[in-house]
């Protein structure tokens, strides 16, 4: 009779166990790497999210492939990647984030197997949940080359031959494409919006430490003749005008996306962040973008 006892303790208590290693998993705060190819193109296609995501406790990481030293009309391309470098030391303390940079020429990025598999490297070293990066039909050369780099180690990523000194992942992360300038005429609805629109401000700080590129390259190789505001306030009034509202204006291919993941929330959400799921990451169904995304059920 004890002997029957403790094997019903011994089964009670490993039931137990389980169930807490399984809560444990499930609270398991996640980890995001968003891969990009220039110092700021994360923020900007994906500042409001990371922003959300920090906030619900996920670690946030940010790369860029190239170190954009000729983003800029002006000063060498030594200088250039150095003021650029900075900024990003700015942006880390903003948003509670990790950057990396690596050293490759801003305009001359190729998808090959060095590069490769340094985006393994990368994704393992972060142990990834959540990779984001470029859509491949993007405007920029190093865009699209990185998002074939991201596409090329998705798989890989979890082959323990390939690249053996840094430990494979054991579980594939979810791959998205962020929003590019171009709709993509073969998938045209995004398959995850998330709403950006209380931390639209925020975004806008974020992108503000990029004041080499907003306020000077970009208005420059576009041609605007808009006048640059001189006070701070003024500036993130044009950041949020500029570059985050019109960047995340709703378009008629969202609203059914919108209403989805937001159900009876959907018609406060005003401003948003699009993305495209990979095909060649992770598997998912609605049930697990929830629980990757929790601000859909908050």
């Amino acid at each position: 009779m004890k002997e029957i006892v403790r094997l019903i303790l011994i089964i009670i208590l490993g039931v137990m166990t389980m169930n807490v290693n399984a809560e444990n998993v499930k609270d398991k705060k996640k980890r995001v790497i968003v891969i990009c190819a220039h110092p700021d193109d994360a923020e900007l296609t994906t500042g409001g999210t990371c922003i959300l995501f920090s906030r619900l406790g996920y670690k946030i990481k940010c790369v860029s492939l190239t170190n954009g030293n000729k983003g800029h009309q002006e000063g060498t391309k030594n200088e250039i990647a150095i003021r650029r470098y900075n900024e990003t030391q700015e942006v880390k303390r903003r948003m509670n984030c990790e950057y990396e940079i690596l050293n490759n020429e801003d305009g001359e990025l190729e998808a090959n197997l060095k590069n490769r598999m340094e985006v393994i490297r990368l994704i393992r070293e972060w142990k990834a949940d959540i990779v984001i990066t470029h859509p491949s039909y993007d405007y920029h050369p190093d865009h699209r080359n990185t998002s074939l780099l991201v596409q090329d180690a998705a798989f890989l990523v979890n082959v323990p031959k390939i690249l053996p000194e840094v430990l494979a992942l054991t579980e594939s992360p979810l791959f998205l494409y962020t929003r590019g300038r171009y709709v993509n005429r073969q998938k045209p609805q995004p398959d995850i919006v998330v709403d950006i629109t209380p931390v639209k401000k925020e975004k806008a700080y974020i992108i503000d430490a990029h004041a080499s590129q907003i306020y000077e390259w970009l208005p420059w190789i576009n041609r605007s003749k808009k006048v640059i505001p001189d006070t701070q306030e003024e500036k993130i009034e044009y950041i949020l005008s500029e570059y985050v509202l019109k960047r995340g204006e709703i378009k008629e291919n969202d609203r059914s996306v919108v209403e989805k993941w937001y159900g009876s929330r959907a018609k406060g959400v005003k401003t948003i962040e699009a993305f495209e799921i990979c095909e060649f990451g992770r598997t998912v169904n609605d049930q697990d973008i929830r629980e990757l995304f929790p601000m859909f059920s908050n």
